[in-house]
C-alpha cells in the first residue's frame, strides 16, 4: 500500500497506488495525489520464433512522445519525432533522384522545400510518397526552367506519368505555386 511518497496534504505515508485506474490516493485523507498514471511496464506474448511487446515502453526520463519504432517488436527508438523522420526520408530519396535526374544539390533542396509545404498542409497522406518526391522534383524543374519532362522522371521512378501527372497538378494548385509552361 505504501509507496515511500507523502501526501501533500495531510503528510501521510499511506499512498495506495492504483495500476488499473492509473492513480495515486491517499488512505488518510483521500486525497487523490496523481490521476492519468502511465505504467512503465512492458509485457511480452510468444509470437512464432520470437516474443512480442505488448503496449508501449515509456520511461521514466522521457520527456514525451513516442520512443519505439517497429511493427510490433519492441524497439527502442533514438525518440526522433515521426516527422523528422519523414523529413530525412525524403531528403534521401529526393536527393537521390536528383542525381539519377543529373541535377545539382540545389534542385534537391527546392524539391525538399516543395515537400515540406506539402507535408505541412497535410497533402501527402494518401498519397504515394514515391509520387510526391517525383511531382516535388518536377515542380522544381518547371520554375527552375530546366529541360527535363514529366515522362523523364515518370521512366526514372517507374511510375505511371498520368498518376506523377495528376498527383503534380495537385500538389501545384493546392500550394499556389506558379508554374511557367513548357517553352517549345
Amino acid at each position: 500500500m505504501s509507496s515511500g511518497l507523502k501526501c501533500r496534504n495531510c503528510g501521510s505515508n499511506e499512498i495506495e497506488e492504483d495500476n488499473a485506474r492509473g492513480d495515486r490516493v491517499c488512505m488518510n485523507c483521500g486525497s487523490v495525489l496523481e490521476d492519468s498514471l502511465i505504467v512503465s511496464e512492458v509485457q511480452f506474448e510468444e509470437v512464432g520464433h520470437g516474443a512480442s511487446a505488448i503496449g508501449q515502453f515509456v520511461s521514466a526520463e522521457s520527456s514525451g512522445g513516442a520512443t519505439n519504432y517497429g511493427y510490433g517488436k519492441f524497439q527502442v527508438g533514438s525518440g526522433t519525432e515521426s516527422r523528422e523522420v519523414t523529413i530525412k526520408k525524403a531528403k534521401k530519396d529526393i536527393t537521390l533522384l536528383c542525381q539519377q535526374l543529373q541535377l545539382t544539390q540545389h534542385y534537391a533542396d527546392t524539391a525538399l522545400n516543395f515537400f515540406k509545404m506539402a507535408l505541412n498542409r497535410h497533402l501527402t497522406r494518401g498519397r504515394k510518397s514515391t509520387h510526391i518526391y517525383a511531382a516535388c522534383v518536377y515542380m522544381t524543374c518547371r520554375t527552375e526552367g530546366t529541360s527535363h519532362l514529366l515522362i523523364d522522371i515518370s521512366d526514372v521512378q517507374q511510375i505511371c506519368s498520368y498518376e506523377l501527372g495528376r498527383t503534380y497538378l495537385k500538389l501545384s494548385h493546392a500550394l499556389c505555386i506558379n508554374i511557367p509552361s513548357v517553352a517549345q
